[in-house]
C-alpha cells in the first residue's frame, strides 16, 4: 500500500475519497433509510447521536464503532447483525461521482495517483476497495486520522517535486497549503455538504483551483492544473 521512490517523481496527485470521488452524503442518506427501516425513527436518532459522538471524540467517522456502542445499549437486538452486512455489503462502486475515475486516469498520464483519505481501519478501507478505487490507483492508498498532520509520511511514501490535491474540504486545502507552501496546487471539487458549509467557506481561502464536479478534471489542461490556474477558479 505504501510505496517509496528512491527518485522523486515530477508530480503526484492526491485524492481525497468521501465526496471528492464517491458521493459519501448518498451513502449517508442510504443507510439513515435502513437504519429506520430496521431499528425505527427513535433507535436509528439514538444511533447518530452515538455516531456523532464518535466523531467528535475520534476526529473521523467510525460507522462500525458507532454499531460497537449502540449495540451495548441493545445487547439483545439481533437486527444489529443486518446493520453490520448493510455496512460491509454496500455496493460502493455504484456511487462513485460520475468521471471520477476518467480524472484519475486522465491525471495519471503525468504522475501517479493516490488515495490520501482520513477513516478507520476496517471500514474506509473496505470502501475504498469495493468502489473500484483500491485497483484503479494501483493499491496507492494512504488511511490517516487526520491527514493534513501527516504530510511527511506522504513525502516519504511518494516522493514528489510538486503535489496536487483534490479534496471536497477547503480547511483541509487550506492547512496542506500552509504546510507546503507553492509545492502544492489545491482543487477544490464543489460537491458535498462540506463543500457548501458557509462557516467553511467564509474562514479559509479559495483553493488555488475549483471545479463544479470531478468529472471536470477528466478534460482539464494539466499544464495549466499544475501552473496552479486562476485562484478559485479553474
Amino acid at each position: 500500500m505504501e510505496a517509496t521512490s528512491a527518485t522523486p517523481h515530477d508530480v503526484v496527485f492526491l485524492f481525497d475519497c468521501d465526496n471528492t470521488l464517491l458521493d459519501n452524503d448518498h451513502v449517508l442518506a442510504d443507510l439513515r433509510a435502513h437504519m429506520t427501516r430496521q431499528f425505527g425513527e427513535q433507535n436509528s436518532a439514538r444511533y447518530w447521536e452515538i455516531f456523532e459522538d464518535l466523531r467528535a471524540e475520534l476526529g473521523y467517522a467510525d460507522y462500525l464503532g458507532a454499531l460497537q456502542r449502540y449495540r451495548q445499549e441493545h445487547p439483545r437486538d439481533t437486527n444489529l447483525l443486518l446493520m453490520s452486512s448493510f455496512l460491509i455489503d454496500y455496493p460502493f462502486a455504484n456511487r462513485l461521482y460520475p468521471g471520477a475515475l476518467d480524472a484519475i486516469r486522465h491525471v495519471s498520464q503525468r504522475g501517479p495517483a493516490v488515495i490520501l483519505s482520513d477513516g478507520d481501519v476496517v471500514f474506509q478501507p473496505r470502501k475504498i476497495a469495493r468502489s473500484g478505487l483500491w485497483d484503479e490507483v494501483e493499491g496507492r492508498v494512504l488511511i490517516y486520522i487526520h491527514k493534513e498532520q501527516m504530510l511527511d509520511q506522504v513525502m516519504e511514501c511518494y516522493p514528489a517535486r510538486h503535489y496536487v490535491m483534490v479534496d471536497d474540504k477547503l480547511r483541509i486545502l487550506t492547512a496542506m497549503k500552509k504546510s507546503w507552501g507553492e509545492r502544492l496546487t489545491t482543487v477544490f471539487p464543489r460537491q458535498g455538504h462540506y463543500a457548501f458549509d458557509p462557516r467553511e467557506i467564509a474562514s479559509n481561502p479559495p483553493a488555488d483551483v475549483t471545479v463544479e464536479r470531478i468529472g471536470e478534471l477528466a478534460g482539464i489542461d494539466l499544464d495549466g492544473l499544475l501552473s496552479g490556474g486562476t485562484a478559485g477558479g479553474a
